[in-house]
């Protein structure tokens, strides 16, 4: 099992740690589930940019970057080395702490 922690750069958002998330979802999946908005303009099929996020603790939790997935972040508003999309971020077999903060939600089109 799995604890999440997710931050905000977008003001006035606080932490949100979710506790005792199983193995095999995505990061987006999971953040929507918790009602966190993550946008995924594409659906979580890694054809956009939009569910960008950074991973700050446990990347080797999660399964490896894809070359697909590289091309994206290069789309992405201020992208870095931790860069991942959210939808690729599928939690592997086991358990341990992942932090993650997510991009300003505002930066996108209608918000």
């Amino acid at each position: 099992m799995y604890n999440i922690t997710f931050k905000f750069e977008q003001k006035g958002l606080e932490p949100v740690s979710l506790k005792n998330i199983e193995a095999g979802q995505s990061i987006l999946e999971v953040a929507l589930k918790n009602e966190i908005d993550l946008h995924h303009n594409c659906g979580g099929v890694c054809a956009c940019s939009t569910c960008h996020l950074y991973v700050e603790q446990g990347e080797d939790l999660v399964e490896e970057l894809s070359d697909r997935e590289e091309d994206f972040i290069d789309r992405a508003i201020n992208p870095r080395l931790n860069s991942r999309l959210g939808c690729q971020c599928v939690l592997l077999g086991g358990g341990g702490n992942i932090v993650v903060t997510l991009p300003d939600q505002t930066q996108f089109l209608g918000e």
